[in-house]
Formats: C-alpha cells, sequence, structure tokens
C-alpha cells in the first residue's frame, strides 16, 4: 500500500485504483456526496464528469475496495481481533434457520422474508425510523430506497440480482438529520458502512445513527449495464414480477411474470454478465454486519440462514420473535460446516485473484489482514 494518506487520495486515485481496475462493486458509496462521480446506469459503471480539486478523499477512504484494515474494523464493531475462528463467516453469536409468519411478507418474500420481517420488526418497535434498502425500478434497476412504514418495505421485497448503488441514498441522508437508520446490504456495501463506523464520515451523515446493519450473503451480482440490456432486448421487463436462481441441482435463472409463466435462462449464459469485481470479493456472508441473512438452501427451501453477530442483531431477532413474526429453527451443524467452507473456497479463490491482479503475493490491493491469517486461508 502507498504511504500516501487516505486524506490526500481523492477522485483521480479511486477512479485509477479501483475503478479502471476491474475492482469497482458499485456499491454506491463515492456517490451522492460527491459532485466528480456518477453511475452510469446504461453501461453498468462509475463514471467521472470532473477532475477532483478537493483533498478530503471520502470517495477514496470508505470504498471498500480501497485499503481494509480488517482487524481495526473487527476491534471496533465487534470488539474482538479478527483471528482464526473468524475465517470464512466471521463473529457468529447465534445461528439458525428461519421464515416470516407474516402473510404479507411470505407472498413478496425471495426465500424466506426474514430480512423484511426483521426490518419491520425494528421500524415497529421503535429501534429505527427509517430502512435504506435496494428496491427495484419499474424496469428492474436496482437503487436506493428509504423505506418507513410495512408497505415500503414490501416494495422493496426481492432480488435483481444486479449491483446497485445503494449507498448513495445513504450519503444524501441531510448532517442534521437524527432519523435512527437501518441498512441492508451486499457484503461490498457493508464494508463500506463499516469503514464509516470505524473513521466517521466529515461534514455528512451522522453515522452514529445507523442503529442496525443487515448484511444479505452474496456468490455474485450482475453488472447492471449488460445484463440489463440482455434482459430488454428479450424479454418485457414492465412484466416480471420476480427473479430467482433456483436452488442445487437448479441451474437456471428464472423469471416470472405476471401471468404466471415461468422464463428460463440457463445459469451459464447469465455467468457472462457477472460484475468482474465479484472475482476480487472475499467475503460471502456479509461479516461486519450485526445480522446477515441468506438462503436455507435445497435442503430448507422457504427458510433463511440467519447469523447473529451483535448485541443490535440479537435485539431485533428477540422483537421479531416476541412478536410472533419470526419462526425459527436449529440449523444443522452440517449446514454451518458447509457455510463456512463454502466462504473459506471463496477467500482463498480470489485472494489468488487479488495476487494475480498485483502481480505479487505480497500485494492483496484493498484486503489487510495479517499473514498467519493470510496462511491460514492459503492452506485450507
Amino acid at each position: 500500500m502507498s504511504t500516501t494518506t487516505m486524506a490526500e487520495k481523492a477522485s483521480q486515485k479511486l477512479y485509477d485504483e479501483v475503478i479502471m481496475s476491474g475492482l469497482c462493486t458499485l456499491c454506491g458509496a463515492c456517490l451522492g456526496a460527491c459532485p466528480y462521480f456518477k453511475v452510469n446506469p446504461r453501461r453498468g459503471k462509475i463514471r467521472r464528469i470532473d477532475i477532483c480539486d478537493r483533498d478530503e478523499g471520502q470517495c477514496y477512504q470508505y470504498c471498500p475496495r480501497t485499503y481494509t484494515d480488517v482487524d481495526a474494523i473487527y476491534r471496533k464493531i465487534f470488539g474482538v481481533p479478527y483471528g482464526e475462528d473468524e475465517i470464512g463467516v466471521g463473529v457468529i453469536k447465534d445461528a439458525f434457520l428461519a421464515r416470516t409468519t407474516d402473510s404479507d411478507i411470505q407472498s413478496k418474500a425471495q426465500d424466506g422474508g426474514s430480512v423484511t420481517t426483521l426490518l419491520l420488526a425494528a421500524l415497529q418497535a421503535g429501534m429505527v425510523d427509517a430502512v435504506i434498502e435496494t428496491k427495484m425500478s419499474a424496469d428492474k434497476s436496482p437503487g436506493g430506497f428509504i423505506a418507513r412504514n410495512k408497505e415500503e418495505l414490501l416494495s422493496c421485497a426481492g432480488n435483481s440480482y444486479e449491483s446497485g448503488a445503494t449507498l448513495e441514498t445513504l450519503n444524501s441522508v441531510p448532517p442534521d438529520s437524527q432519523e435512527k437508520l437501518a441498512i441492508v446490504g451486499l457484503p461490498c456495501q457493508i464494508a463500506a458502512v463499516a469503514k464509516m463506523k470505524a473513521e466517521p464520515p466529515r461534514n455528512r451523515f451522522n453515522i452514529d445513527n445507523v442503529k442496525l446493519v443487515v448484511g444479505l450473503f452474496c456468490g455474485w451480482a450482475l453488472t447492471p449495464g449488460s445484463f440489463h440490456e440482455f434482459l430488454e432486448q428479450n424479454y418485457d421487463l414492465s412484466q416480471i414480477v420476480k427473479f430467482d436462481i433456483p436452488h442445487h441441482p437448479g441451474h437456471t435463472f428464472d423469471l416470472y411474470m405476471k401471468s404466471g409463466k415461468k422464463e428460463e435462462i440457463e445459469i451459464e449464459d447469465v455467468r457472462q454478465f457477472i460484475n468482474e469485481s465479484c472475482s476480487y470479493c472475499c467475503d460471502m456472508t456479509a461479516q461486519f454486519a450485526d445480522v446477515s441473512v441468506g438462503s436455507g438452501r435445497a435442503a430448507f427451501r422457504g427458510w433463511n440462514t440467519v447469523i447473529v453477530r451483535t448485541e443490535a442483531g440479537a435485539k431485533v431477532v428477540e422483537l421479531a420473535k416476541k412478536k410472533g413474526a419470526l419462526e425459527t429453527q436449529p440449523i444443522p451443524p452440517e449446514n454451518l460446516v458447509h457455510l463456512k467452507k463454502s466462504a473459506i473456497n471463496k477467500m482463498k479463490t480470489n485472494i489468488q485473484n487479488l495476487m494475480k491482479l498485483s502481480g505479487s503475493e505480497q500485494d492483496l490491493r484493498y484486503l489487510g489482514i495479517k499473514n498467519q491469517i493470510l496462511d491460514k486461508i492459503l492452506q485450507d
């Protein structure tokens, strides 16, 4: 890593080191507060619209693909160092299977509806006043949205599988806002929020008002530009109500239509649209979240895997359970073993990709982890 400080690195460095090198995740952390970057949805890329003459460099500082000291973030958020026990899936205070009991949420849910259920419980209990979510537009493009009630939460249910610049919405929150916020995001987006928690933004929103962070498991995301163009050329987007990737042994990307018909695309035909940056991501389970949620996989269709990491995560789960809104059951130990193995395999593969990108086994670009942790990952 360069000895240049974060504060000296502004949009030119971000443009060169992240956007042009294929590391950009389209998380939106550099958007909204910076006048020099805009998202180009048709190309699925962040574009620079002017030369930066500022020296604050917060766009660089909070990007999840600039240097990230994982141990420092662990100590800030969890109060523990990043050790061998945390490799793969991160801190686990509790882990279980869950699904909603709310019929409205069930009808909209991607899997078990646990994310929407937890967020609704947080809103109704006053734990948060608003939720920063990702919502699909009429043409199925993902973008940030602030939800303040059940109806608005339900409008965000479902998955587009495309990268969305959700954190642009967080950056648009006024500095004097006192609203307590929850944020839902993919691992890259949650990493950006974690960096903000470790070193609070200046002259922007108050990161201490973010009371709940919900992370989503993620294997990869699709590039909005090329994938969206593919969809537009082949389907009437106004007729699509849901996207889904069936669990094993399915090998399709499914589109559900208003007519009740289901269209299937071979998953191999979709892989060409995966965001290049996903091959450098080393976090499958959103390790910096208060609570992380993924699918229950093939053995538990209609359920979610839930990992509680912090007191805030435990609190929102308890709120939902007390209301009878969340049904839970123990997760089989072998499921956790498989999840951790999958997460470590992703880390190992993508760390090797980072080494190839940098041309050095000593340069992991953005990933700051201790040598003994790196050795352990590569040996597994």
